[in-house]
């Protein structure tokens, strides 16, 4: 609903993949951020349980100026998705998967800004962080500081 809404502010370019009907592999992920000049992750538990960190950390994303994480969803079928990816991982891998550390990552990797959740949430109160970022950053043009003071 939110994207049909505000479906005429955005450019022509708009190009995602959106639903649950299927798992974006390691190269669509690579080929969205480093074709994007702006990119949203709007989905469950944290982004990074999504990418191969070691992919991540190779790529280069300079023409990304901006990365909105609204992730940090927990379902029980989630939990257990991540549980399961979470036993063959190391703890410090697991600790660059956390927000502070993923919005990092990005920077290093060229991203301009990143605006990403800090904590646990649900999939209603992102869809309210989603609507407060369009309404601010396309149909105003408020810039992104602006915007995530207004967040705050």
């Amino acid at each position: 609903e939110i994207l049909e809404k505000y479906h005429d502010l955005f450019t022509l370019q708009w190009e995602g993949i959106i639903g649950n009907m299927c798992v974006p592999s390691q190269a669509e992920w690579e080929q969205l951020l480093t074709n994007c000049s702006a990119f949203l992750f709007y989905g469950m538990e944290r982004f990074m349980s999504h990418v191969l960190l070691n992919w991540l950390v190779a790529m280069n994303i300079p023409k990304c100026r901006l990365v909105i994480l609204l992730d940090l969803v927990r379902s029980q079928q989630s939990y257990q998705r991540i549980t399961n990816s979470d036993i063959h991982k190391s703890c410090l891998h697991i600790a660059l998967e956390r927000p502070t550390e993923t919005a990092m990552l990005l920077s290093l990797t060229g991203a301009g800004s990143v605006i990403a959740t800090q904590w646990y949430t649900t999939l209603q109160e992102n869809a309210e962080r989603l609507e407060v970022l369009f309404e601010n950053l396309l149909r105003f043009g408020k810039t992104t500081g602006q915007t995530v003071h207004i967040l705050r």
